[in-house]
């Protein structure tokens, strides 16, 4: 008791804990509840897409405080970046937060080489090799740099999940997966490509080339026609009950099962469904749930399925929650 009631006056000092309110008497004087203080530091995340820049502002208790979603199309010149950083001076103009902030998370759709600072290769924005060298200079505060969807399971608390596998179906599907609390990146960076795992062998032609790729079949390109229509216009045509729409939502929810069936005997470990169709995922667990079970013989429930606790944002929210862990390791 003496070395807990020590450590939490140091915590206090250092304004990382604060006191949130007082328990009710049980006859003597009342205990203080003590919580983290939410605003003690802030980072910034940023998620870069071919046509978007995504940027969040998350304080220590792990919540957005300020969002912005702008529309900036990607290019490898080195106008790009001086772009970005303006963007980003603009965002973080008059916040109070900004004297408190840690550094810059920046989530990227593609395999990234930290140690160097490149963009190895990134279908989503057409570049190879790329150095990110002058994005973090312009950025002019500490940068991290993070694959998307690892930056998605970074999003998540890992005491909550500790061992889990992260599906990020977004326009092209990505994954990932921690171990006790920790990335799993595999010997070149790749592991948690799902995308590529075939699905149907001989199937539709993915963009890397093969046939039968599960991001052919999972993808939310997949709902939204290549982008041609909105991925909120397809659920709004599947609350109208479109015959035409509901039959291709009932194929994507049976190819979605038959990968998250494999997922599960491969890893055994919970599966989170997060990217843009994750986010909608929610209301439609229970059919899910049902094709999920007709191809597992060895489960009675699917309890191992979760919904993300981020939607859009969770990329460039896990970017950010980087400088939290890396700070608290340094107290």
């Amino acid at each position: 008791m003496p070395t807990v009631l020590a450590n939490v006056n140091d915590l206090l000092e250092k304004r990382v804990l604060e006191e949130t309110g007082e328990y009710a008497s049980t006859g003597g004087r009342k205990a203080k509840s003590i919580g983290i203080n939410k605003s003690y530091c802030h980072a910034m995340g940023i998620l870069i897409t071919a046509n978007h820049i995504e940027m969040v502002l998350v304080n220590l208790g792990d919540e957005i405080i300020k969002k912005d979603r702008i529309r900036l199309k990607f290019t490898a010149e080195l106008s790009y970046c001086t772009e970005v950083a303006q963007k980003v001076k603009t965002f973080l103009e008059g916040e109070l937060a900004k004297d408190t902030l840690l550094g810059i998370g920046v989530a990227i759709p593609g395999i990234i080489d930290q140690k160097e600072r490149i963009v190895l290769k990134s279908h989503a924005l057409g570049i190879e090799n790329y150095s990110l060298r002058f994005l973090e200079q312009a950025l002019e505060l500490p940068v991290y740099f993070e694959n998307d969807a690892n930056a998605a399971m970074l999003a998540e608390k890992k005491q909550k999940y500790p061992n889990a596998i992260y599906l990020s179906l977004n326009h092209t599907l990505g994954g990932a997966f921690c171990i006790d609390g920790k990335l799993f990146r595999g010997q070149n960076q790749k592991a948690g490509e799902f995308g590529h795992m075939i699905l149907v062998p001989g199937g539709r032609k993915c963009y890397c080339g093969k046939s039968g790729c599960a991001d052919a079949y999972c993808a939310a390109s997949v709902l939204t026609q290549d982008n041609r229509q909105s991925l909120d216009a397809f659920m709004e045509k599947i609350e109208s009950g479109d015959e035409k729409v509901l039959q291709t939502w009932n194929e994507y929810l049976d190819h979605l099962a038959v990968l998250i069936s494999n997922l599960r005997m491969a890893y055994d470990m919970d599966i989170i469904l997060g990217g843009d169709v994750g986010g909608v995922l929610s209301d439609y667990m229970i059919p899910l749930g049902e094709k999920v079970m007709a191809y597992n013989g060895f489960e009675h429930d699917v309890s191992y399925l979760k919904n993300c606790s981020y939607k859009k944002e969770a990329s460039a929210v896990g970017a950010a929650k980087y400088f939290f862990t890396k700070h608290m390791g340094e107290l």
